[in-house]
């Protein structure tokens, strides 16, 4: 079996994070944790850092660093990431996340990060012609390729 793995992928909207996140998600038999989904499900299950954050959210404003970060806590001490592992879509975004994801992951820590750079003109076609399924939340594209 293919060990697990602990990852963070990061990179501009539109740059491909969760398309590479769910390909190692399934190599590495590991959860894909993206933050906007881990957000919006602590928000529905009323969590801790959960009830926060809607407060934050219904005022118009950005969840602040300690609660996402209390919120990828949350997500990380499951049973799902502790044994084999995780790949993280979107987090850290600030130093501030980055110091605490440190120290979140001890003692084993970090495999890898990998940023995905893609020139802003790439990404922005790719956004524009992006499609989200109200039912289900799948991402489509009608971008033709080249």
């Amino acid at each position: 079996m293919i060990p697990g793995a602990r990852l963070v992928m990061l990179g501009r909207q539109g740059a491909g994070k969760g398309t590479q996140c769910v390909r190692l998600s399934r190599h590495y038999v590991v959860p894909h944790i993206s933050t906007g989904d881990i957000l919006r499900a602590a928000v529905r299950e009323a969590t801790e850092f959960g009830k926060k954050a809607k407060a934050i959210m219904d005022a118009g404003e950005l969840v602040p660093d300690d609660i996402m970060v209390g919120i990828v806590d949350e997500r990380l001490t499951r049973d799902d990431t502790r044994s084999r592992g995780f790949i993280l879509d979107g987090f850290p975004r600030t130093v501030g996340q980055a110091s605490a994801l440190l120290d979140i992951t001890q003692p084993r820590g970090i495999d890898m990060v990998v940023n995905l750079e893609v020139p802003r003109d790439v990404v922005l076609v790719r956004l524009a012609s992006r499609r989200v399924c109200t039912d289900c939340g799948a991402k489509y594209s009608t971008e033709r390729p080249p």
